[in-house]
């Protein structure tokens, strides 16, 4: 695993999951931090939603199980999941090798794109975390 990072380009929620919103507010791509997917350890599976499933923003929509224990991922913005990572499915620790890149778990459409307001910058989460 790499060093602990945390892009700029990105906003955080609290429950440590990150979304990269499109240049056209439209679509977003989340995942979980590198400060998860290191307290998770060894990350062996994915349980991730189907295709159309609606999400909500601060409601669980997917579990991470690691050789540890089984965690919810919580949606830090609400919408439509258009796209699962299916790399996932053979290689899921991929979310520890590269939380950020290839270690994506779903792609969204946005449904209420106001909801980013109430996410922390890179500086807030990593203060956060202390």
């Amino acid at each position: 695993m790499n060093d602990a990072n945390y892009p700029e380009d990105l906003l955080y929620h609290a429950e440590h999951d990150w979304v990269r919103i499109d240049p056209d507010g439209e679509f977003a791509t989340m995942g979980i931090t590198w400060y998860a997917q290191d307290s998770l350890g060894e990350v062996v599976f994915f349980d991730a939603p189907e295709v159309g499933t609606m999400i909500a923003a601060d409601d669980s929509y997917a579990e991470i199980e690691s050789v540890k224990a089984v965690s919810e991922v919580i949606a830090p913005m609400s919408g439509e999941v258009i796209e699962v990572n299916s790399a996932l499915e053979s290689d899921a620790g991929v979310v520890n090798d590269d939380p950020y890149g290839e270690g994506w778990l779903v792609k969204v459409r946005l449904t209420a794109v106001e909801e980013k307001s109430g996410l922390m910058d890179s500086a807030a989460y990593e203060a956060l975390l202390g």
